[in-house]
């Protein structure tokens, strides 16, 4: 039921988004939307901001999960460009409210927003600058031409998606191609990315907006609560401290986890304790450090979710990345 009404929230939030504008979409607004009401909402995020924030995180998660079955392993640098930009652009022309949230909208957010684009941008980046190995030619390229190209492809898709073009996303991927191509590989290249034929429609996403991307092999029914990318990572980072001989405490917890306010992990860790996920064999009354471990039960989500992917990647993974 958690996960069916945040679900809902989020993609209320697109919506509200999408018809009224970041600053102009209120929790209200969103609750409303949703059915869902302003208690269900403020248990699961902490304000509207961190709401919008969830919608492009989930986002960046699903777009990672449709670069992973595009199957890019042992490509070339250019087929990994092509092929990752091809499934991007067809996964926003497949929800064109969800591309102008993520891409026009968001660049209006607070601050915790704007360093989240800037995040994905640089993953956008460190995947083009690769191209850098393809010849002495392109070695020669700094770094600069990639961030440029990065941004370049960005401003483009914002451009079209501002204007309302119905133009289909997907078919700028021959000039986008010629241009991120043409520093690196030169012009004879860049002409043929121009004149080859677009793949086969990449097929939709397979999850949906604030759906649980759980790992595979830990059941719902044993685990009460949707696994998220934060979630995976606290647990993730005691199991590491515990490893060297620490049972850490909240605090480095935290630092190890990269989650800063500290009340979040407070609460975040005694929700896992209050799950069986965690054991505090430390204080129990207030000024008594934690001292946290993890049960089997949590050892057992963790050694799932290592088999996987590395949670604490939640940009849209680069190509080469996604191997």
């Amino acid at each position: 039921m958690v996960e069916h009404q945040r679900a809902r929230l989020l993609t209320a939030a697109v919506a509200a988004v999408d018809e009224l504008g970041w600053s102009q979409a209120t929790v209200g607004q969103i609750t409303a939307r949703a059915h869902v009401s302003r208690r269900t909402f403020y248990a699961l995020f902490i304000d509207r901001e961190d709401c919008l924030l969830a919608v492009l995180k989930d986002t960046a998660q699903r777009l990672t999960v449709e670069l992973r079955a595009a199957e890019l392993d042992h490509l070339s640098w250019r087929e990994r460009i092509r092929t990752g930009l091809w499934r991007i652009l067809c996964f926003f022309e497949a929800d064109p409210a969800l591309a102008r949230v993520c891409v026009v909208q968001s660049a209006r957010g607070g601050q915790a927003v704007l360093e989240y684009r800037e995040g994905t941008l640089a993953a956008l980046t460190a995947a083009i600058d690769e191209g850098r190995g393809e010849s002495a030619r392109a070695a020669e390229c700094p770094r600069l031409t990639a961030e440029g190209l990065a941004g370049a492809t960005l401003s483009i898709l914002y451009a079209r998606l501002l204007n309302g073009e119905r133009e289909p996303l997907d078919g700028l991927l021959g000039e986008l191609m010629a241009t991120i191509v043409l520093p690196y590989r030169g012009s004879a290249a860049a002409a043929r990315e121009l004149s080859r034929p677009a793949p086969e429609p990449a097929p939709a996403a397979r999850e949906r907006l604030g759906a649980s991307l759980t790992p595979a092999g830990v059941g719902r029914a044993r685990i009460p609560f949707r696994l998220t990318v934060r979630t995976h990572l606290v647990l993730s980072a005691v199991a590491e401290l515990s490893e060297r001989g620490a049972n850490p405490n909240n605090r480095e917890v935290s630092d190890a986890a990269g989650v800063s306010d500290q009340g979040q992990i407070s609460k975040l860790l005694s929700r896992l304790e209050g799950h069986g996920l965690l054991q505090n064999t430390g204080g129990q009354t207030q000024g008594i450090p934690r001292a946290w471990r993890l049960t089997p039960r949590g050892e057992e989500i963790v050694r799932v979710g290592q088999s996987r992917s590395d949670p604490k990647n939640s940009h849209p993974r680069s190509p080469k990345a996604a191997r």
